[in-house]
């Protein structure tokens, strides 16, 4: 098997020839053979092939053979070539879908992400985006949206790809029967699909259970907690969280304190409005609670409070962005420290919340030990990753996990996002680790395709 970067190119014959370049011809170990079979995505079609005079590594593919296998443009890609077959690609989809969109930002808001992503890989392979409406799976093609040179969008129909990254934004979408059996259409070609869906807090507890080594880092936490345990937390941790299983961006929590000779005390978000209350008998926050969501509390989850490293006696946490990367190990990609805004629940940036650096947070915390705290935080960000990855039923390859760091510096994980959100990127100095996600992006999707190995780089 042999890799190599090369330059495509279109002739106008209108037989199945390809010509090669002597050079990229004895890459690809041809010499000697007539007839090859080109491979784009799922697609195979057997052509000529000649060798034509020129330097470096280029392919010419006659009309014949680009229609038949739905080439979509030129430039560089990667030849993979193993036997009597050559492989162009990798064909790569990203999978997404928004209700807000122009022609402009055929994906809504993910369009700005989607593009620099697609920019990132173009001279490495065929990158483009589709909705779940754009398959076909009777012909196993897919309507995919592809950058051309000023940066515009434009169509083209191109064979089902050779691996997908998935960004649907809609967790509900994501529990239809539609995008089930769209999952499982890729599983049943085994076309490797990775993000699956997004993770539920809940379901992220539950997995982790029995993982010793996870367990470590995971603070007490009941699902469905019903209003005796959500009292007994109370009693022993002095402060709970109250999370939705399946929210996001803070909506929703309570941070429930108790003081045994003031009360109790719930902090929450209401509207753009921090709301602070205190009950003197337990019956009464509770009531409140119940009152709020419908006397059922049975989709959210209780979790104990942990005393975190403070500035300005805001309390701070940490997204560790993390990838898998082109060996496929778990690495931490980009790392945000969120500060609190004065009485808010959460870290949240729309919550009053402000971004810092991890060496600007931890050299206020702790001086001088800083850096050993945050390689500490590092390793567990990786096993935890692994933990996650070990007992889920399907394919991961990126994953945003809530950090949350004691006075004492131990580690504790509050949340795992299969897909998270990239605002912490948005900060100046973390602008290159946003360069380095997409590349990892890039780096994992080529090692599921396989076009990876002892490539020749010339093209």
């Amino acid at each position: 098997m042999s890799l190599t970067l090369c330059n495509v190119h279109f002739s106008r014959q209108a037989d199945r020839v390809v010509y090669l370049t002597p050079p990229l011809s004895k890459a690809l170990k041809l010499a000697g053979k007539n007839t090859v079979r080109f491979k784009l995505g799922q697609e195979v079609i057997a052509a000529a092939v000649k060798t034509i005079k020129r330097q470096g590594h280029h392919m010419y593919l006659s009309a014949g053979v680009r229609q038949s296998i739905r080439i979509p443009k030129t430039g560089n890609v990667y030849l993979l070539s193993t036997g009597n077959e050559v492989q162009l690609g990798p064909l790569i989809g990203i999978l997404t879908d928004s209700d807000l969109k122009s022609s402009s930002a055929p994906f809504g808001s993910r369009t700005g992400f989607i593009r620099q992503l697609i920019r990132l890989g173009e001279k490495k392979a065929y990158f483009f985006a589709f909705t779940p409406r754009d398959i076909n799976w009777q012909k196993e093609t897919v309507n995919g949206h592809f950058l051309n040179a000023q940066g515009g969008w434009y169509r083209k129909t191109v064979p089902l790809p050779d691996v997908v990254y998935n960004r649907l934004p809609s967790r509900r979408a994501e529990t239809s029967l539609s995008i089930a059996s769209l999952r499982e259409h890729f599983v049943r070609r085994k076309i490797p699909f990775f993000n699956w869906s997004f993770l539920n807090k809940s379901d992220v507890y539950k997995m982790l259970d029995q993982d010793v080594e996870a367990l470590k880092h995971l603070p007490e936490s009941v699902s469905g907690p019903s209003a005796e345990k959500i009292k007994e937390m109370l009693e022993k941790h002095h402060f709970v969280y109250l999370k939705p299983t399946g929210g996001s961006l803070g909506i929703g929590i309570y941070r429930l304190t108790y003081h045994p000779k003031r009360g109790y005390f719930a902090r929450y978000r209401s509207g753009n409005s921090n709301v602070l209350l205190r009950f003197s008998k337990f019956q009464n926050l509770i009531r409140m609670l119940q009152n709020r969501h419908g006397g059922r509390l049975g989709s959210y989850v209780a979790q104990q409070g942990i005393r975190l490293i403070e500035i300005d006696n805001c309390p701070i946490d940490f997204r560790f962005h993390m990838h898998k990367n082109g060996r496929n190990e778990w690495v931490p990609a980009g790392i945000g420290a969120k500060k609190a805004g004065r009485g808010s629940v959460t870290t949240h940036i729309k919550n009053g919340g402000s971004l810092l650096t991890p060496e600007q947070a931890l050299n206020r915390a702790f001086g001088n030990r800083a850096a050993e705290v945050l390689e500490k935080a590092k390793r567990v960000a990786v096993r935890l990753s692994e933990a996650i990855e070990r007992n889920y039923p399907h394919r991961l390859g990126e994953l945003g996990l809530d950090i949350g760091i004691d006075k004492d510096g131990e580690v504790w994980m509050f949340e795992a996002n299969a897909k998270p959100g990239r605002s912490i990127f948005k900060h100046p100095a973390l602008k290159s680790q946003g360069r380095a996600s997409l590349e990892l992006i890039l780096e994992h999707c080529l090692y599921l395709s396989r076009f990876q190995g002892g490539s020749n780089d010339e093209a």
